[in-house]
């Protein structure tokens, strides 16, 4: 048995802030807004892993009312996530997922991010697919106002492979 779980994040880029996308720190004169890290492809992962496995959203999970979650490394709640998804008898097949920004470029990080999100995740690299997107200068992304991230996962019920 399959499932498959679709997540989609979106967060503004702000001053003071790092930006953190994909468990890494990539350098740009602005960051996301949120309350824990504000990794954008990371929650669009957690939340297609949530979708798939019909365990809710990152806002239940994690809410952003919580303390303990105010700054919180988001490739930690990608471990949470995966024991959850793991106790509830799935295993992930694969993930494919975009990230959405106009500046800065990603392109130099994808591999590092595939990397950070396969091991949050115990699953290998060739698993994980992360790709870099602009909006061509249309909607917040484009205006550099925003980063957004889609991912698609696919889960399978452990031992249900032939």
């Amino acid at each position: 048995m399959t499932r498959i779980g679709v997540g989609y994040d979106l967060h503004p880029l702000v001053a003071d802030r790092r930006l953190v996308l994909g468990g890494v720190h990539v350098p740009f004169d602005q960051g996301l807004a949120g309350h824990s890290d504000a990794d954008a492809s990371v929650h669009a992962v957690i939340d297609a892993l949530l979708g798939a496995a019909a365990l809710g959203n990152i806002g239940r999970l994690f809410p952003d009312t919580d303390p303990r979650y105010a700054g919180a490394d988001s490739l930690a709640l990608l471990r949470a996530t995966a024991g959850r998804v793991s106790e509830a008898g799935y295993a992930v097949v694969n993930i494919d997922a975009n990230i959405v920004a106009e500046r800065p470029r990603l392109e130099p990080y994808l591999d590092t991010m595939r990397h950070n999100v396969a091991q949050g995740l115990g699953i290998l690299e060739s698993a994980v697919s992360i790709k870099a997107k602009t909006n061509e200068g249309l909607g917040p992304e484009g205006r550099g106002e925003a980063v957004s991230a889609h991912a698609v996962v696919l889960l399978e019920m452990r031992g249900a492979r032939a």
